[in-house]
């Protein structure tokens, strides 16, 4: 049976993110399996923590190589929070580090024009353009947020969502099959639900159960 590999780096809200796909009827793996991820039919990058950190533990398991092979593939990828921010090639948190390189751009902190950070709690993202991944969502929709930092696409035609806390940031890209999402969709309710269920669609998936 065809399924998802979440990519196990050590990083992130794996587990809550594996119920969400079951919740939609998807069946997601939590894996650092080098075959298991080879059959995948798409690959879901979590991740809580810091950028730095995450990119050591991905190196160390050769997960990054795998990722870009399996993207070379046209396999889809779905980034999460850092998840997202490791898509691109490189952030300024703690210093620096250099990123999976998927998407041209870099992680910068969040310009939140004085107001607390992280931000963390419910913000509308708004949607720039339709996709598949946005499909039957509002065009401002709420998301639950949980960040210090934001990316900043080199490629403007790859933002899909942006959301403003202070100042606008990008919360939503994808170029490709490669996109990524810097709220966490299984926090966020039917919407969050939704969005994964598009995604799981996407990876030619088919759902037992109403996102």
């Amino acid at each position: 049976m065809s399924a998802l590999a979440i990519v196990d780096y050590g990083m992130g809200n794996l587990r809550s993110v594996e119920k969400a796909f079951a919740h939609v009827g998807v069946t997601a793996r939590v894996t650092r399996d080098e075959a298991e991820i080879e059959r995948a039919a798409g690959l879901v990058l979590p991740g809580v923590g810091a950028f730095p950190k995450a990119m050591q533990a991905i190196r160390s398991l050769a997960l990054d190589r795998l990722i870009r092979e399996r993207v070379d593939a046209g396999v889809p990828v779905l980034g999460i929070c850092l998840g997202m921010q490791l898509l691109f090639e490189e952030s300024e948190e703690l210093g620096g580090a250099a990123g999976l390189g998927l998407l041209p751009g870099r992680v910068e902190p969040l310009d939140a024009a004085g107001l607390k950070v992280p931000q963390i709690g419910w913000n509308a993202v708004r949607w720039r353009r339709r996709s598949a991944l946005n499909e039957g969502l509002p065009g401002e929709t709420a998301f639950y947020h949980v960040h210090s930092l934001a990316p900043r696409p080199a490629r403007e035609d790859d933002v899909l969502g942006s959301a403003t806390y202070g100042g606008e940031f990008v919360s939503a890209v994808e170029r490709g099959r490669v996109a990524g999402v810097q709220f966490h969709p299984e926090k966020s309710g039917p919407h969050g639900l939704r969005l994964l269920a598009n995604f799981a669609a996407g990876c030619g998936l088919s759902l037992k159960l109403a996102a």
